[in-house]
């Protein structure tokens, strides 16, 4: 656009502003605004850029009005940062003002009107230049207003230039990238060829919007569903999951609110014809639909299909689910490349590790043997007695020691005296336990008032006083990473770093309640700041469902033959002596 000067005819700016609003498909009164801002500098480069002047063009008639203002300020004006100076061709002091206006008064304006001038080749340089950027400054702005809402969205567009494996498409009021990785792997494309891609972020940017594009991401292959699916449109088939390997294998649960329909069978449609017009668009990408279960256990286990599944073992504070598969079933559980698990993993949220039967049997075992072996020792008990309490659920010497005297006596066999001899053993190994790492906690010269820190107990303390933290302090200045331990960068690589409390698989939370109640220890902050618990919910004990890990049956086929009357155990005679 040419800008020849002011005294152009003044409906000739107003078209001018009309046809570059119409054309960039920005507001008019923005591009009256540019205009009036080139025209102002233009008048600055002719009369000196220290005047103040403006430039105002009536949005009605296209009169323009150029005037030079000059502003009373008091004498004692101070700038308001470094860079500003007084200028006495836009300022004047009031007592200057005064003896030529008795009416002057701080912050009152003279205006001068200028007469209008022919734009040189410099002015109008410049004029072309501020137009431009404020027209482009603008459309960016409106490809930011129009896309930022459309984030989710399929769009076509075409392609418009590949740079580097990246390609640019224009999507006719915008240009969106999609870079490689999002991409269809072995997928080519050319500049001119038709494209549909999915929206997943727009990000305002100085140089413009940047419109991310993804074929590869998950919700394309969701809204793809949406369209050839109509039940999922209308919204009575909800698409709750959807993970992929972009270009070879994806999952996708969904969930019916209809009772009458079957979610897997509406979305594969009839001979397939559904689900194969969204492989054909995916490049020929295998889809597995699975129906969603609110269930954990049970969606972890549709999840993993084909593979079937012996038994899921939940870890909640973890994150972690453990999968027991029959041994056959391991390669096709795990999948190409581990591909069928990760997918799954990602699908359901859960880290999921993967042991076959046989696995989980000979570290069933392998617990009961050395529960079995602490039993023994701890309450000098025979072989047998020992296997009774570790089939019936008893883990540690604590969970023994503590729990109520006649969850012990109904063991088949025992009865209350035998209880409470084998309670009062347990209390004494403790006891000495204890006494043996308060001990060895005052060796390391671990602080009493550590101990007084809740979470602390005595083993932690002890590990704490190895990892050379003995004092509340020393607790209280750790992060969790030193705690639960962590990894770092060294010249390049991911480098391990051991916790001082690694061995007791603290949860992150549970490791940061450590810290902050230290610091609650050490005054640093005040108990109020501490996060609060979540409200218990309370639910009615049932039947373990099928899939969840039952703790009563952990070790009921490792000893079945092991019984009270085998024993004995009515006289509960010590093996060895004290």
């Amino acid at each position: 656009m040419a800008v020849t000067g002011i005294s152009a005819n003044r409906l000739e700016l107003l078209q001018i502003a009309n046809a570059v609003a119409q054309e960039k498909n920005i507001d008019r009164e923005i591009v009256i605004e540019a205009l009036e801002e080139a025209i102002q500098k233009g008048a600055k480069s002719r009369y000196g850029a220290h005047h103040d002047i403006r430039a105002r063009i009536d949005p009605k008639t296209g009169e323009l009005a150029l005037t030079r203002h000059v502003t009373i300020v008091e004498d004692d004006w101070m700038p308001e940062d470094e860079l500003e100076e007084f200028n006495d061709s836009a300022m004047v002091r009031l007592t200057d003002a005064s003896r030529r206006d008795p009416e002057a008064v701080v912050g009152k304006e003279y205006i001068e009107d200028l007469p209008p001038f022919e734009f040189g080749r410099v002015q109008t340089q410049m004029a072309r230049q501020v137009i431009t950027g404020k027209v482009r400054e603008a459309e960016r702005a409106n490809q930011y207003e129009e896309f930022k809402d459309r984030v989710g969205e399929i769009v076509n567009g075409t392609v418009k230039r590949v740079e580097y494996g990246n390609t640019i498409v224009d999507l006719g009021r915008g240009e969106g990238i999609m870079r490689r990785d999002q991409s269809i792997p072995r997928e080519v494309f050319n500049i001119g060829d038709r494209i549909r891609t999915y929206i997943y972020d727009v990000r305002p940017e100085a140089k413009g919007p940047q419109i991310m594009l993804s074929r590869a991401h998950p919700g394309f292959m969701a809204k793809l569903f949406a369209q050839e699916v109509p039940e999922v449109y209308d919204g009575v088939i909800e698409i709750r999951a959807a993970a992929r390997d972009a270009g070879s294998r994806a999952k996708m649960a969904v969930l019916s609110n209809d009772s009458s329909i079957d979610p897997v069978g509406a979305c594969v449609g009839m001979r397939g014809s559904r689900v194969q017009a969204v492989v054909a668009e995916l490049q020929g990408e295998k889809i597995d639909i699975i129906q969603w279960n609110p269930d954990e256990p049970t969606f972890i286990v549709n999840a993993l299909a084909p593979a079937e599944v012996s038994k899921v073992v939940l870890d909640e504070e973890a994150d972690r689910v453990e999968v027991v598969v029959p041994d056959e079933q391991l390669s096709l559980a795990i999948g190409r490349r581990g591909q069928n698990v990760r997918l799954a993993s990602q699908l359901t949220g859960w880290q999921i590790d993967i042991i076959t039967e046989s696995q989980d049997s000979e570290r069933r075992q392998r617990e009961f043997s050395e529960r079995t072996a602490l039993f023994q020792e701890a309450l000098d008990v025979d072989e047998v007695i020992a296997q009774l309490l570790v089939t019936e659920g008893f883990a540690t010497i604590e969970d023994l020691a503590f729990v109520e005297n006649y969850e012990v006596a109904e063991i088949e066999g025992f009865d209350e005296d035998t209880a409470e001899e084998l309670q009062a053993r347990a209390r004494d190994y403790l006891e000495r336990q204890s006494a043996i790492l308060d001990a060895r906690r005052t060796e390391l010269g671990v602080q009493d008032d550590l101990l007084a820190v809740p979470g602390v107990t005595l083993p932690i303390a002890v590990a704490l006083g190895e990892g050379g933290v003995k004092t509340v302090e020393d607790l209280a200045d750790l992060a969790t990473d030193e705690i639960r331990g962590g990894y770092e960068m060294k010249n390049g690589e991911r480098v391990k770093l051991p916790g001082v409390l690694e061995s007791f698989n603290l949860a992150q939370e549970d490791a940061e309640m450590l810290i902050l109640q230290a610091r609650v220890a050490a005054g640093w902050i005040d108990a109020s700041e501490l996060p609060q618990p979540p409200e218990p919910e309370y639910e009615d004990e049932g039947e373990f469902a099928e899939g969840e890990y039952d703790p009563e049956a952990v070790f009921e086929d490792v000893a079945p033959e092991a019984t009270a009357d085998d024993a004995g155990v009515a006289d509960l005679e010590p093996t060895r002596d004290a």
